[in-house]
């Protein structure tokens, strides 16, 4: 998992997509199988599965012709969702005031950054932006709760998936650069990783 993960890192980096194409997928199956493998699996569980495969399929789409990126953002913004709702399942809420207004603070400026920049998708970036505000808030708000190892796994899991987003949609929409990519790429095999690890310790 770890070596497929790597060669599809280096491909985001060189920009050789048969690479990608490959290996991304075989990455994610990778991953979902060892997901599978996680015991007592629970609702919460499969719905991170459910997030996982939502978010395969909403990179596929984004390595298609750009006719397609309405979708991407789309299957995007519905892995956060899942993602955000199994977090949320087993939460006794307790507020950890500095957590969201940092979030905030983040989700403006970066908003601020790209606004300018954004053509006829501008809500659809927005709303699949604030969602994964939401989810990384969430996950926060578990771990400063229960404060256990799975929850700070799932914890970095979803700051570094924010991570992605938002060097991701700067690079498209404002400062393109090509290391981005592979920024990108890490942030997110090490972020989904992290969240099914989360099932699994």
């Amino acid at each position: 998992m770890f070596f497929s993960g790597w060669l599809y890192i280096d491909a985001a980096y060189r920009g050789v997509k048969w690479q990608q194409w490959v290996f991304y997928p075989v990455t994610m199956l990778l991953l979902l199988l060892w997901a599978f493998q996680a015991p007592n699996l629970e609702a919460s569980g499969y719905l991170i599965i459910a997030g996982l495969i939502t978010a395969l399929l909403s990179d596929s789409l984004r390595m298609l012709p750009s006719k397609y990126l309405l979708f991407s953002f789309v299957a995007l913004f519905l892995s956060y969702l899942l993602y955000t709702i199994s977090f949320a399942l087993h939460m006794s809420f307790h507020l950890f005031f500095p957590l969201p207004l940092i979030l905030l603070a983040i989700g403006i400026v970066v908003m601020l950054v790209i606004w300018s920049r954004l053509d006829q998708l501008r809500w659809r970036v927005l709303d699949t932006w604030v969602m994964v505000l939401i989810m990384a808030w969430v996950a926060g708000e578990q771990y400063f709760a229960l404060g256990n190892d799975s929850r700070l796994s799932a914890m970095v899991g979803a700051t570094l998936l924010l991570l992605a987003h938002g060097i991701s949609i700067i690079g498209q929409y404002r400062f393109p650069f090509k290391l981005s990519k592979a920024v990108v790429a890490s942030c997110r095999f090490i972020g989904h990783f992290l969240i099914i690890r989360s099932l699994i310790i």
